[in-house]
């Protein structure tokens, strides 16, 4: 057996230890986010119905209107594209998901600017 891992599988094991303790329910839903090397997705989940109540990613037609690209300016517009998605589905409150990613950079970005245009974490 090799104990060799690809940073990919390693990010993924990261998040299932997340995915254990953070659950999302209607009142409360799971705000998951993904960031590859060229964009950033990220998803309003309700983990009880298995439904996604929002998303947002760098290829809305919101986002690439304004000339950004998925980098740290990228999240924190993203991020308030997403409060905006989640003020019109009617949530004001979310745990947070960080997808086995580091909270540092481009997800610190999106995170704080959710959290600063009102959704609460």
């Amino acid at each position: 057996m090799l104990s060799y891992k690809t940073k990919k599988e390693k990010r993924e094991r990261r998040h299932m230890r997340i995915r254990k303790k953070v659950l999302g329910t209607a009142e409360c839903p799971r705000l998951s986010v993904c960031c590859t090397a060229k964009h950033i997705y990220a998803q309003f989940i309700d983990d009880d119905t298995s439904r996604t109540l929002a998303a947002v990613s760098t290829l809305d037609k919101g986002f690439v209107g304004d000339g950004l690209k998925a980098n740290m300016q990228g999240a924190e517009r993203l991020g308030k594209i997403a409060a905006e998605k989640a003020a019109a589905a009617k949530i004001s409150k979310v745990v947070f998901d960080r997808g086995g990613f580091r909270y540092h950079g481009r997800v610190k970005a999106f995170a704080e600017a959710v959290r600063g245009s009102g959704i609460a974490f």
